[in-house]
């Protein structure tokens, strides 16, 4: 099955952007087989036939060896939500039970949903802003994966899906970005609106219909029929470039005109997360996006981004159930101990230091009236 494979996007190289601010980079393909009904139409015993059929083949792909691989009503409710957590499985996925499974490689890079959607959901996922990095590992598989599989396949229309919007390369490529300034300027919704128009997509933390917690969104592609994977991906990475450079615009302007909304934030954030007794993860989320944001403006001296990465990921309700006995827990409790576990962690680290804020001058004052 020969594909296109994308060229590097001239002068918006990914390797130059801040992983703060591009925090991950997906790229996942849908693929279904011939002869077999879609999941969403397919009786148990056609799931469960596909099941077999698949799973042992993409086990034994070299770039799975070694790997994770059980079917889905062998999971646990919390060990399904720490793969939706880690961004391995859909939330759509975690619903399913007999007749659907999930192969994941050892790094946890590459994962691989079966019967979901598709019979095959494929992805790639890294941290940074590595989409042709990404892409170029889950093409491997898909062409090792093509060549023992008979995908359904139209040389008119391309790969064939369940849902008629991924019919064509079936991929879906995004970034998760960090956009806390823009979000803080109120400038997020124009960003949206021109991303929109552009013909990509802008989606919450965990993707379609979920907010964007955190300060966190997701940039993909809408459309997969009738463009190349090279072309989708040129213009995510030119997109996704520009938006950086609004953010980081955006970042100096807060700092240049209004530096004591960001020290209030970023102090709140501080304030509220090492004093808490209890807390929820919804708002874990958005104080742990300031504190990141406090890094990246130099105003914290000991904590890390990955300090905060890994706050980010262990206060997760079905991390921290994991993490404590492994048993599932009434929400209040979780808030304790959340609240409790970051205290913890940022005991010893200092609070923000501020650079002293200059007094307006008359001429100021007239000029932001």
């Amino acid at each position: 099955m020969p594909k296109s494979k994308p060229e590097q996007a001239g002068s918006h190289s990914q390797g130059d952007l801040p992983e703060s601010i591009v925090i991950s980079s997906r790229v996942r393909l849908a693929r279904n087989l011939q002869g077999h009904p879609f999941p969403g139409w397919a009786k148990k015993p056609d799931r469960l036939r596909v099941v077999e059929v698949i799973r042992p083949i993409v086990q034994e792909v070299t770039e799975m060896e070694g790997g994770f691989s059980e079917t889905m009503d062998n999971l646990s409710a919390i060990e399904k939500q720490v793969l939706v957590e880690r961004h391995l499985i859909s939330r759509e996925h975690a619903a399913k039970n007999v007749g659907s499974a999930i192969v994941i490689n050892r790094a946890g890079t590459i994962a691989v949903m079966v019967n979901e959607e598709d019979h095959m959901r494929m992805q790639a996922i890294m941290p940074g802003f590595k989409l042709h990095q990404v892409y170029e590992l889950i093409d491997q598989l898909d062409s090792k994966l093509g060549s023992k599989l008979p995908f359904a396949f139209s040389p008119k229309l391309g790969f064939l899906t369940a849902c008629p919007t991924n019919v064509g390369t079936g991929m879906r490529a995004s970034s998760m970005i960090h956009l806390p300034a823009l979000v803080l300027t109120d400038h997020i919704n124009k960003i949206v609106q021109a991303v929109n128009k552009l013909g990509l997509a802008v989606r919450g933390l965990y993707g379609e219909g979920t907010e964007a917690l955190g300060n966190l969104f997701q940039i993909s592609n809408q459309t997969t029929l009738g463009e190349k994977e090279s072309d989708i991906l040129d213009r995510l990475v030119k997109v996704i470039a520009e938006i950086v450079k609004h953010e980081q615009n955006a970042r100096l302007t807060l700092l240049e005109k209004n530096p004591r909304m960001v020290y209030d934030h970023v102090g709140r954030a501080y304030g509220i997360l090492a004093n808490a007794q209890t807390i929820t993860s919804k708002e874990t989320m958005n104080l742990l996006s300031m504190l990141s944001l406090g890094i990246d403006l130099g105003l914290f001296d000991e904590l890390t981004h990955a300090m905060v990465d890994q706050l980010f990921m262990d206060t997760q309700p079905a991390h921290l159930q994991r993490n404590h006995n492994n048993q599932k827990m009434a929400a209040e409790d979780r808030d304790g101990l959340r609240a409790d576990y970051i205290r913890a962690k940022l005991l010893g680290i200092k609070r923000p230091k501020f650079a002293p804020i200059p007094k307006k001058t008359q001429d100021d004052k007239e000029e932001s009236k």
